[in-house]
């Protein structure tokens, strides 16, 4: 059966009665079988788990690459018992993780449909072998963006092209482009001034007054990204080095995969293969994914 076979046999079963949480998620898991994905058990069971609850952390005057290299702790719903004098601390209530055993928890089943759509695919998307072999912020990169054009499409074929859920969703993988570059220059800036500090080229005050100024910046400009979107904040979720660092594991390579999919014509199949190639390789990734862009690009220009 073709993806739009599939899609029209879940209107099929979802007519009638309200869907809930558990059929619109097993809506999704048919819908990834058409892309060409296998679908993990995860999101089949329901939980009374509120959320997951973790404190990333850093110094004041410290800036990551990644959600990799801040420091964790376990929170709970309270929030983190961290000393915030001390360290930039990112609380983060986390509705869904990447795990064949992850249940739906109270979080995910208040989240808009929507958000639902995308968490739901993102996660999975992480599941797929060998995509989950990639380096962290790649697939991360990559989950994210299939995770916005596959939300789009499922909401196009099962809304339809004039229903609010699919014109919302359409515009989140363009629209997190906006935020990856702002996020991504932001980072670099910060990096530098904390690299001047250590130095001794700039004094603590002086380091710590930059940091405020750039964070007032990012804050300004990433509410200019219009309209708002429909399944991602638009702001790192703290304004601290810590929510920096976490974004920033998501964004750094976003412009890359996002220009992937475009030389790809934006087909979620080819854009899936194409990882797939490049993790089994164990070839330099950046290297090759810009390899695989110029050569899409030339050949759609006509190229040799």
């Amino acid at each position: 059966m073709g993806l739009r076979g599939v899609i029209a046999a879940c209107l099929l079963a979802a007519s009638g009665p309200a869907q809930t949480v558990g059929e619109r998620i097993a809506e999704l898991k048919e819908f990834q079988k058409a892309l060409g994905w296998d679908p993990p058990p995860s999101f089949t069971r329901a939980s009374s788990r509120r959320a997951y609850y973790r404190c990333y952390y850093t110094g004041k005057l410290e800036l990551p690459s990644s959600y990799e290299e801040l420091k964790l702790r376990e929170g709970d719903e309270a929030g983190c018992k961290l000393d915030e004098n001390k360290y930039d601390v990112f609380f983060y209530r986390i509705e869904a993780v990447a795990s064949e055993d992850a249940p739906i928890t109270e979080a995910l089943r208040e989240s808009s449909p929507e958000r639902l759509a995308v968490v739901v695919l993102h996660e999975d998307f992480h599941q797929q072998e060998p995509v989950r072999r990639l380096p962290e912020p790649l697939a991360e990169a990559a989950a994210t963006l299939a995770g916005f054009a596959a939300a789009a499409e499922f909401a196009r074929l099962r809304e339809g092209e004039s229903s609010q859920m699919y014109r919302r969703l359409a515009q989140e993988v363009e629209l997190y482009l906006g935020k990856a570059r702002l996020i991504n220059e932001s980072h670099r800036r910060l990096r530098a001034v904390y690299e001047d500090f250590r130095r001794g080229i700039l004094t603590e005050r002086e380091a710590l007054a930059a940091k405020e100024r750039e964070f007032a910046d990012l804050g300004r400009r990433c509410l200019e990204i219009q309209p708002e979107p429909a399944s991602f904040n638009r702001c790192p979720p703290v304004s601290n080095n810590a929510g920096l660092a976490f974004d920033h594991t998501y964004t750094q390579h976003y412009p890359l995969v996002y220009d992937l999919y475009r030389a790809l014509g934006g087909n979620l199949r080819a854009f899936k293969a194409v990882l797939d190639e490049v993790a089994r390789s164990g070839a330099a990734v950046v290297r090759h994914l810009e390899g695989v862009i110029l050569r899409s690009r030339t050949s759609a220009d006509g190229g040799p």
